[in-house]
């Protein structure tokens, strides 16, 4: 072999061992990406329903329901609601008419299955995902309210 082709075989290989490397990258990125929905997405379809996503929200007043560690109740994003159901610990943070973003996915009857619950330090927080949802699906009840 001359060393023109050593180089070339050198080259062709690490160019190889690159594009290998990002696939995998990129596969493993893929499949931990998890999309952030609210209940007027979820309601209109938009979620998908055999991955795992987050929903975000307002817990509605009322809503909570207690039967030993399992824990069901609705988030609203002030126009459309969405069922959740969480068994574990909620986080100490956790009320009604609060801001909250769950994690799992949605079963065949529309039932959000939450596998994780996520609670921010500060009481009165608002993860930005779900007061940004919340802000615009009230703006889109007021055009189209007469």
């Amino acid at each position: 072999m001359t060393p023109r082709q050593k180089r070339l075989a050198f080259i062709v290989g690490g160019v190889a061992s690159l594009g290998i490397a990002t696939a995998l990258v990129l596969n493993a990125f893929q499949s931990n990406l998890v999309f952030f929905f609210t209940p007027s997405q979820i309601a209109a379809g938009e979620a998908p329903k055999d991955r795992t996503f987050r929903i975000g929200g307002m817990v509605k007043a009322g809503s909570v329901q207690r039967k030993d560690l399992t824990v069901n109740f609705v988030v609203t994003d002030t126009v459309q609601e969405t069922p959740v159901t969480y068994t574990g610990i909620l986080p100490d943070l956790f009320r009604e008419a609060k801001g909250v973003v769950a994690q799992g996915r949605l079963n065949a009857e529309g039932l959000f299955v939450a596998n994780e619950v996520l609670a921010k330090h500060d009481e009165n927080y608002m993860p930005p995902e779900a007061q940004h949802a919340v802000d615009q699906a009230q703006k889109a009840a007021k055009t189209l309210k007469p």
